[in-house]
């Protein structure tokens, strides 16, 4: 008989396995355990609700919360609290209390919506752009205009000023007229021949306000770029916070999303002394869309310096203003028109984000084409910004906003939330934040207020009986992902050069909206994506974190917290800085091996170009590269280095070996610890998969792992091989110590599984707890979901928990367990058997071990089944009855229409197909 594979158990508590055996998990804390982003409508929040709900969200799993105050609902305004006021700090001090008390931790957004911004930004502070006007003037003309700013909602704005002017003639000669012209916008210049285009360079503001501001924190966006509009803005927090933190962990700040600013009342001082020449001369190639060498050059030392601003300006001063309070940061540095490696590793914790769907192989998952974003896929490569910042510079937890818009609106289950988190813990990140929940006072009627651009992760969700199976998961997997340290081998430079060298536009925001422009084109993408797939582990490194490393033992390391790798690969590019190289062949020197996809030919930047481009030349000819078959090598130093189109064979040709368990489909992410590794593995494929599989560590004992239900035991290896079983849709985590431990069990292979017992007999069904109204109970012929039954409205509408309940007679056999199997499960159930919990089935492929729980002769047999928010929210669209009521934005569907579930189609809800009781055989 075919062999099958291990059994997935979801159990309701934390505990793990055999507590008799020495444990091999890692202590859950409230930092590995999931945390939520926490909307306060209107701050309109209450003692008595903020106890309510910390409780609720404790119970459910949660390790904390990141408080977000956003824009209220309509009829509560007698009861919305401005934002940092007395009373509002009141209530953040009872939140952390609170929290504290229930071992649970509190971040806060430094401002209300998003971006960063609120009332005490002012015009000086605000968010900047450039407004660019041209005149024509020909040769012994008096020039009769005024060079004044004609936009007209710039006029009243006091800080507008004339910032450079410049003109051009024909034969592309160029005079800087900027001290020409006075205060009232006179021209005293006269050109002796020719014709010239005059650019005329006005300081604005974008006017752009905070999105979905909380009440006292409407306002202009900050100025990302001026160190002074930063610290003004944080003096407000100052003020505010006094000498406390008031409990907070760590200040939060959103993703970038300012919109035009691309200039700062400095930036032309701050060019020169960055980039080493005067901007005014070749503001022309800046603001034009003209495609030339002399543009791309001059854009992109102008986006460098963006990237130096926002990184210096901000970023760092944002994370030592967090420190001053003795707590921690958070950013979302996507978005930013600057190098985002640098940007995350200027904080303490760097967060990214998921946002839309991503399309699975899991058998049986469910993803409907109409429930989810057409052009928005989580891409796991984008998340590696993050994390590879983190694990370069030792940063202990890297961050997550998840699940962002995964699906329509109360049509997600958590049985397409695991797979989603899977693919960002993959990526090498720790610490997730689901997106979200929305605070909600105690007497507001169902569904509660809601975000909406969230999962709801609230306690109004109908499945919020089974969250604690997700939220176990995670907290599992996160206290693997937490210890130790990463464990990846390879280093890839990213060429945001040439990026930068692009002569289209003027600020290039970096988004994860937008990475099939910017990233997924790139060599340097496709390097990620094939070399991952081939098992080996890379994070990716900027030109100043290549600056910083230094070569040891022929690994390369830029801080001593952080990762040490074998190899640096240099995809290819054309751009790359003279001082980069320079560094590159510095670390060879030291014992470093370096991967070069081709010769570099070119420099970025306008400065001394040709200076530049010969010193580069110089250093590339001083690696003395023989032919080595169908690539170059050369020994330079202690290290050496390879030049070669194909990086897999140069990385042959070193000796670094790949992880071959990618040749099965199965996905991991690995972490070395004192005296081991872990190995958390993903089977994403649709087939299932039972074999050996090749690990490059080798130690005195493995142990396998169940992240889902804690389970754990010593694996069957062999050689450098481990047995495992994964159906699709499961994980597993592989611990390798190099000191064995006699008191961990054995894992339970499946050997064999005998003829299921299909539970076909009628089954009773009544129903717990939901509405608009109960529906009546009933006794089943068969299985089948309680919307089969249409000529009883109430099932129609119904959003709850549905009990099955049946008796069986179980003969004596000789199995060791049995397995506990649904066909359809919509959406996720508690099983109880013979009055004992089992656990909750919540995932694919929707099975549960009983075996323990069962006895000789009568059976009975209760799943408690929650369904989806949707038939409810339909019949409440339907009947017109009035649930969400905003200000702002009110509610939206996922396409950003205005949200009416009254055409939606019931959504099938409870069991269908066949229950099998399948007896099973373990290995002995």
């Amino acid at each position: 008989m075919k062999i099958k594979n291990i059994v997935k158990l979801s159990v309701i508590c934390f505990a793990f396995g055999n507590l008799s055996a020495q444990n091999p998990w890692p202590t859950v804390t409230e930092t590995t355990k999931p945390w939520t982003r926490w909307w306060w409508m209107g701050s309109a929040v209450d003692e008595k609700g903020l106890d309510k709900q910390l409780t609720t969200l404790s119970k459910a799993g949660f390790g904390g919360v990141e408080i977000v105050p956003i824009y209220g609902a309509k009829g509560f305004e007698n009861k919305y609290i401005n934002y940092l006021s007395p009373e509002w700090m009141k209530m953040l001090q009872f939140t952390t209390n609170k929290a504290k008390s229930l071992q649970m931790g509190v971040d806060m957004s430094v401002g209300t919506g998003w971006p960063i911004g609120g009332p005490q930004v002012s015009e000086n502070d605000a968010a900047t752009k450039i407004i660019v006007q041209t005149y024509e003037i020909q040769s012994n003309e008096k020039f009769s205009k005024k060079i004044v700013l004609k936009d007209e909602k710039q006029k009243n704005l006091k800080t507008v000023k004339l910032d450079i002017v410049t003109a051009y003639n024909d034969k592309n000669e160029t005079v800087v007229l900027t001290d020409k012209v006075n205060s009232d916008g006179v021209l005293d210049w006269k050109p002796s021949s020719g014709k010239w285009t005059i650019y005329a360079v006005f300081i604005g503001k974008t006017l752009q306000k905070v999105k979905r501001a909380a009440p006292g924190g409407e306002g202009y966006t900050l100025d990302h770029f001026s160190s002074n509009a930063t610290k003004d803005y944080l003096k407000t927090f100052d003020k505010a916070f006094g000498s406390s933190n008031y409990g907070i962990r760590s200040f939060f700040n959103d993703s970038y999303e300012v919109y035009n600013a691309d200039w700062t009342p400095d930036l032309k001082q701050e060019f020169q002394k960055r980039r080493g020449y005067d901007l005014s001369p070749y503001i022309k190639y800046l603001v034009s869309d003209e495609e030339n060498e002399i543009s791309g050059r001059i854009k992109s030392d102008y986006r460098e310096t963006l990237s130096e601003l926002i990184l210096n300006n901000f970023t760092k001063d944002f994370t030592n203003w967090a420190h001053s309070k003795n707590s921690k940061n958070t950013n979302q540095a996507h978005g930013s028109p600057g190098n985002l490696l640098d940007l995350y590793a200027a904080v303490d914790i760097p967060e990214s984000e998921t946002f839309g769907s991503t399309p699975f192989d899991i058998l049986g998952l469910k993803r409907d084409s109409a429930d989810i974003q057409k052009s928005d896929v989580p891409d796991i490569n984008m998340l590696k910004f993050s994390s590879s910042a983190a694990n370069v510079m030792g940063k202990k937890l890297i961050s997550n906003e998840t699940f962002t818009w995964l699906t329509e609106h109360f049509k997600t289950s958590w049985s397409q939330a695991k797979p989603e988190v899977e693919q960002v813990f993959l990526s090498g990140i720790n610490h997730v934040f689901y997106h979200g929940t929305t605070y909600t006072p105690a007497d507001v009627k169902f569904p509660g207020w809601l975000f909406y651009a969230s999962t709801n992760f609230v306690p109004e969700n109908s499945l919020w009986p089974q969250l604690r199976g997700l939220n176990s998961y995670v907290a599992r997997t996160q206290s693997v992902l937490q210890s130790g340290k990463s464990d990846n081998e390879l280093l890839i430079y990213w060429p945001v050069y040439d990026q930068w060298a692009s002569p289209k536009g003027k600020d290039m925001a970096f988004k994860i909206h937008n990475i099939e422009k910017w990233l997924q084109p790139t060599a340097f993408y496709k390097n990620l994506d094939k070399l991952g797939k081939s098992g080996y582990s890379l994070d990716m490194v900027s030109d100043k974190m290549i600056g910083e490393a230094k070569a040891e033992n022929q690994n390369i390391q830029v801080s001593n917290e952080g990762g040490s790798y074998k190899v640096l690969i240099i995809p290819q590019l054309d751009y790359l800085p003279e001082s980069t190289l320079s560094n590159i062949l510095n670390l060879a020197q030291n014992g470093a091996s370096i991967i070069f996809q081709n010769e570099p030919k070119n420099i970025p930047g306008y400065f001394e170009t040709e200076k530049r481009k010969t010193e580069l030349n110089s250093l590339w000819k001083s690696i003395p590269f023989q032919q080595n078959g169908n690539f170059k090598s050369g020994t330079f130093g202690k290290g050496k280095i390879i030049l070669t189109s194909d990086v897999e064979k140069g990385l042959e040709f070193l000796k670094i070996e790949r992880e071959k368990l990618t040749d099965t489909g199965l996905k991991f992410v690995r972490r070395k610890f004192d005296g081991g590794k872990y190995y958390y593995i993903v089977n994403h494929t649709s087939k299932e998969i039972n074999q050996d599989i090749p690990l490059n560590f080798v130690g005195k004992q493995v142990a396998l792992m169940n992240p889902e239900n804690g389970d754990f035991g010593s694996a069957e290896t062999q050689n450098k091989s481990v047995r495992i079983q994964l159906k699709s849709g499961e994980s597993l985590i592989i611990k390798i110590s190099e000191n064995a431990d006699s008191s961990i069990p054995k894992w339970k292979y499946i050997e064999k599984t005998d003829a299921p017992i299909i539970l076909n007999q009628p089954w009773q069904l009544s129903f717990k707890e939901g509405g608009p109204e109960l529906p009546k109970a009933r006794i089943l012929k068969k299985i089948q979901p309680w919307t089969n039954f249409t000529e009883d409205a109430s099932t129609q509408s119904f959003s709850g928990t549905g009990v099955y309940t049946t008796t069986f007679d179980l003969k004596k056999n000789k199995t060791d367990d049995h397995l506990l199997k649904f066909d359809k499960l919509y959406e996720s159930a508690k099983v109880i058997v013979n009055g004992k919990e089992a656990g909750i089935v919540w995932s694919n492929p929707f099975e549960i071990s009983v075996g323990k729980y069962l006895k000789k002769g009568k059976n009975t047999i209760q799943i408690e089944v929650s369904n989806l928010m949707a038939n409810r929210i339909r019949y409440m669209d339907k009947n017109k009855i009035e649930w969400r009521n905003y200000h702002e934005i009110n509610f939206v569907n996922i396409n950003y229409k205005p949200f009416d579930a009254s055409n939606w189609n019931v959504q099938p809800s409870g069991l269908d197909g066949e229950i099998q009781l399948i007896p099973i055989h373990y290995s002995k």
